[in-house]
């Protein structure tokens, strides 16, 4: 199995473990007299065994993403690369906004309100930063294909 097939079949257990936890919330509890609309220990039995699936999957990929090392890296750290970049994406797009936002004035009286930040210089830095975002994600996504789960 490569570690693409695990990853998508984590995401598949994570939403049955969740469809799951509903089905069993909206089955434990029933008038007098009444029966649920589905067994809540056949349920139970069946949320066990994803977890169970889950538990040993995550345990394969984690190894498989500490073993798998491209360029002097191992998954793992490719991982925190990106997501660490997402982050600051997302923050530089917000002081990018913040700073382009002009200010009106009625008046000349009124006071003037400027930009404390090169916004020319943070929007490259942006696209520079999007640019490493993009080939780390591709660099990830071609491991996850290529590399067998450990």
């Amino acid at each position: 199995m490569k570690l693409a097939e695990a990853l998508q079949e984590r995401a598949d257990l994570n939403r049955n473990i969740e469809q799951l936890r509903s089905r069993l919330v909206n089955n434990v509890i029933v008038q007098e007299n009444e029966k649920p609309a589905e067994d809540p220990q056949a349920l139970i039995k069946e949320l066990d065994g994803a977890v169970s699936r889950l538990e040993e999957l995550m345990k394969r990929i984690n190894q498989t993403n500490c073993m798998t090392i491209s360029e002097g890296k191992s998954i793992t750290e490719l991982i925190a690369a990106r997501d660490a970049l997402k982050v600051k994406i997302a923050v530089y797009n917000d002081i990018v906004s913040n700073a382009s936002q002009t200010a009106r004035r009625a008046r000349m009286s009124e006071i003037k309100i400027l930009s404390a930040v090169d916004v020319r210089k943070l929007q490259k830095k942006i696209d520079d930063m999007s640019k490493e975002f993009r080939l780390t994600d591709n660099k990830i996504q071609a491991l996850n294909w290529s590399t067998e789960l450990m």
